[in-house]
C-alpha cells in the first residue's frame, strides 16, 4: 500500500524532496498560486513554520497554475512569495492538482480523504507524524484555524 512517504517532488531550486525525510514530522501542504486572493495566507503559514518548525512542523507549498493564477516561471514564483509573503518553507515546481495529468501526490491525498476534485488554490492537507492524512481543509481555511489541529498532532 502506498503511503505519504513514497512520494517525491522537485523543489523550485531543482533539488529533489524525498518525503521519507519527513518521517516523524507533522506536515501541512497546500497547492498555492501567487496571484490568488488567498495568497496572503502564506504570511500566516510562514509564521507557523517559523514558530513550530523546531517542534516538528513542516510546511510545503506546491504551486499550481491549474486555476490560472500562478506566475510563469518557478523563479518568478519563488521571488514573489519570498518578497511579498516572506516564504522560507520549501516550494516545489508547478504541479497540476486535477485531471489525468494530476500530480500523483494530490491524487493520493484526495483518495486518502475520500474527497473529490481540488476546487481552488490553497486547498490544504495535514499529515501526522506517521504519514497518515489527518484532514483536508478548504481554500478559505486560514492558518490560525488549522493551528489547533497542528498543535494536537505535534503533541502526539
Amino acid at each position: 500500500m502506498q503511503t505519504f512517504y513514497d512520494f517525491t517532488e522537485i523543489e523550485m531550486s531543482g533539488q529533489s524532496i524525498n518525503f521519507k525525510d519527513y518521517q516523524g514530522q507533522v506536515v501541512l501542504l497546500m497547492n498555492t498560486a501567487s496571484k490568488c486572493g488567498f495568497a496572503p495566507q502564506l504570511t500566516g503559514f510562514e509564521e507557523l513554520y517559523q514558530q513550530y518548525h523546531d517542534q516538528g512542523l513542516a510546511i510545503l507549498g506546491l504551486p499550481s497554475n491549474q486555476f490560472h493564477q500562478e506566475l510563469k516561471t518557478d523563479k518568478e514564483t519563488a521571488e514573489y512569495c519570498a518578497v511579498h509573503y516572506g516564504v522560507t518553507f520549501p516550494m516545489t515546481h508547478k504541479i497540476r492538482v486535477n485531471g489525468a495529468d494530476a500530480d500523483p501526490l494530490f491524487t493520493y491525498l484526495k483518495e486518502q480523504t475520500n474527497s473529490g476534485r481540488i476546487s481552488w488554490n490553497f486547498t490544504k492537507f495535514l499529515i501526522d507524524r506517521n504519514g497518515q492524512v489527518v484532514k483536508r481543509y478548504s481554500p478559505r481555511t486560514k492558518p490560525e484555524e488549522i493551528l489547533p489541529d497542528i498543535l494536537a498532532e505535534l503533541k502526539k
